[in-house]
C-alpha cells in the first residue's frame, strides 16, 4: 500500500500553488497525490508538474458539489460530474470523489436511497463511457449534520444497487470512526467495492498516530481483507510535512 499526499492540506511550505506541492511531495519520496476541489486550482501548472515528476493523482472532487438526492438539482450534478471527467483527462483521468449533499426535509428513507441510485446510475454511464472511475465517500454528522451519506454500510449498498464497476466506495477511516462503524464489520466481504482509503488522527484530523485512534490496526484490518491500493493522508499537519508525513508512514507501519 502506497501513500497519497493530500495536497490542499500538506506541503504548504512549497507555496500556495498545488503544482509547487506536487513537486514537494515527490521530493519527499511519495508517488501519488490528492486534492479537492478544481475550479479554483491552476491546472496547467498541476499537468505539468505531473508530467514532470511521475506523481500519479488518486482522487479530485466532482466540482461543484450538488446533491444526488435533490431531484431539483439532478441536472446540475450530472453537469458537474460530465465537466469534472472532461477536466480530468489531462489530468491522467484520476477517481471523482463525490459527496451526497444533505437529506431533503419530509421525503422518505426509501426516496432518498432511490434518488441517490438514479443520479448515480446516469453519472455511472458517463464515467463507463468516459473509462473513469467515480467514488462516492460518505461523511460524518459531526462535521455535516443533515448530510444523507454518513454509512459506509449505506455507500455500499448504494454501489451494489447502481451495478457498475465504474462506482466504487472512498472509505474514509476517520469519518468512520467519528460515526463510530466496526471497520472490520462494515468492510468484509465488500472490500472490492473500495477503491481509495483515507486515514487521519482522531480526534483532531491531524497525523495518524494522534489521538486515540489505532491507525496501524487499520492498515492490519485493510491487509487482512486484501486491500492493495492506496491509503490517502487527509489530515491537518501539526508540523512541517516533510517530518509529519514520515511521522504518518511509522503510525501506519508503512
Amino acid at each position: 500500500m502506497d501513500l497519497s499526499a493530500c495536497i490542499e492540506w500538506q506541503y504548504a511550505e512549497a507555496g500556495e500553488a498545488l503544482a509547487d506541492r506536487i513537486r514537494a511531495a515527490s521530493d519527499s519520496g511519495l508517488h501519488y497525490a490528492e486534492f479537492h476541489l478544481w475550479r479554483d486550482k491552476d491546472l496547467k501548472s498541476i499537468e505539468s508538474a505531473l508530467a514532470e515528476t511521475g506523481v500519479v493523482l488518486t482522487g479530485i472532487c466532482v466540482d461543484p458539489r450538488r446533491s444526488i438526492v435533490d431531484p431539483a438539482e439532478r441536472d446540475e450534478f450530472l453537469a458537474a460530474v460530465q465537466e469534472t471527467i472532461e477536466m480530468a483527462k489531462p489530468l491522467g483521468s484520476p477517481p471523482l470523489i463525490i459527496a451526497s449533499g444533505f437529506r431533503v426535509e419530509g421525503m422518505s428513507e426509501q426516496a432518498h436511497f432511490d434518488n441517490a441510485v438514479t443520479s448515480l446510475r446516469a453519472a455511472a454511464d458517463m464515467a463507463e463511457e468516459a473509462e473513469i472511475t467515480l467514488v462516492l465517500e460518505p461523511l460524518n454528522t459531526e462535521l455535516f449534520a443533515a448530510m444523507y451519506l454518513v454509512s459506509t454500510s449505506l455507500g455500499l449498498d448504494l454501489i451494489e444497487a447502481v451495478g457498475s464497476p465504474r462506482l466504487k466506495l472512498l472509505y474514509d477511516a476517520y469519518h468512520s470512526r467519528v460515526m463510530s462503524e466496526n471497520m472490520r464489520e462494515v468492510l468484509t466481504g465488500r472490500m472490492h467495492l473500495v477503491e481509495h482509503v483515507q486515514v487521519a488522527g482522531y480526534p483532531g484530523r491531524n497525523e495518524p498516530g494522534t489521538g486515540d485512534f489505532d491507525c496501524a490496526e487499520v492498515v492490519q484490518i485493510l491487509r487482512d481483507l486484501d486491500y492493495t491500493g492506496r491509503i490517502g493522508l487527509e489530515y491537518f499537519p501539526t508540523r512541517p510535512s516533510e517530518a509529519s508525513v514520515a511521522d504518518a508512514r511509522k503510525a501506519l507501519g508503512l
